[in-house]
């Protein structure tokens, strides 16, 4: 993969989102949680990035770690989706294909709420891990079928934790998706000019809630809060300005589920709502089909 350090060079299209507005918004909720790595579920680790730092031996089962996962889908979910029905705000969910095959009811809980269910890998890992093409496209097949069984809905959308493979767009390309989130190189999506197909829709990481788990991230959740309504004032004028934009706000239900950072959620949800037409609260796949008949290429 060459990089491309140009991208639209100033040139933004003049582009308009269905409402008319210049800035679209992307609410993603990542539902991984019995897709990390765990030594119980029969995987050579456990995931140590959580609460805490796991101190638990290599090889060993971490308890305490499945049950910070946990928390997520026995608790979280609900909190996150009542108020995303309360501020009526549609979200794009990442779904693990592990943790959507042990609780389909709670995979389809989301997409009967009219949310989506995107591909996020088999496992909560990166994609770079794989070192065959075959094995990626085996796990994103039976990722795929397992949100379809759940959901009875296919998802066109895809992200993986960190870093996609040298095969991962030929193969979402082969395997009909329609758009891929591992992007962080622009506030606009694109079309992936060696790929016709697939358009690539940016994610972001600054605008995350996984930054309450860095040492150098949030803190408290007006931290993050402030941090996304900034965020939105700059890209609002910038909209303004006839420059087109899309912002990405990423969460976690074992993140912003728990009760002293859900204010961040909710203070975000809330805040969406209240800008009316001012901006375009879509889910990701809706994004990238306007994209797709709009956007030069």
């Amino acid at each position: 993969m060459t990089r491309d350090m140009i991208g639209y060079g100033g040139q933004w299209p003049d582009l308009r989102w269905p409402n008319g507005a210049r800035l679209a918004v992307s609410v993603v909720v990542n539902f991984e949680e019995g897709a990390e790595q765990q030594v119980g579920d029969g995987d050579a680790q456990c995931e140590r990035m959580g609460e805490v730092i796991s101190v638990v031996p290599a090889g060993r089962r971490d308890i305490g770690q499945e049950q910070i996962f946990a928390y997520g889908t026995r608790a979280g979910l609900w909190r996150m989706l009542d108020s995303l029905r309360r501020h009526k705000v549609p979200a794009t969910f990442l779904m693990c294909g592990r943790a959507v095959a042990r609780a389909p009811a709670l995979a389809r809980a989301v997409t009967e709420a009219g949310h989506e269910a995107a591909a996020h890998g088999w496992l909560w890992r990166p994609h770079a891990d794989y070192t065959s093409a075959a094995e990626e496209a085996a796990d994103l097949s039976r990722t795929a079928r397992a949100i379809e069984d759940a959901t009875g809905t296919r998802p066109v959308g895809f992200f993986c934790r960190g870093s996609e493979s040298p095969w991962t767009r030929e193969l979402l390309r082969d395997q009909g998706y329609l758009y891929i989130s591992n992007a962080f190189d622009d506030d606009l999506p694109y079309r992936d000019s060696n790929r016709p197909g697939l358009m690539v829709i940016p994610y972001a990481l600054d605008t995350n809630d996984m930054k309450f788990f860095h040492p150098n991230g949030f803190v408290r959740s007006v931290e993050m809060l402030d941090y996304i309504s900034d965020a939105l004032e700059v890209l609002l004028r910038e909209g303004e300005e006839g420059k087109p934009r899309l912002l990405n706000i990423g969460f976690h239900l074992r993140i912003c589920g728990r009760p002293g950072r859900f204010p961040t959620f909710e203070g975000t949800l809330a805040r969406l709502a209240a800008l009316g037409d001012r901006v375009w609260l879509a889910r990701r796949a809706e994004i990238a089909a306007h994209c797709t008949l709009t956007l030069p290429g």
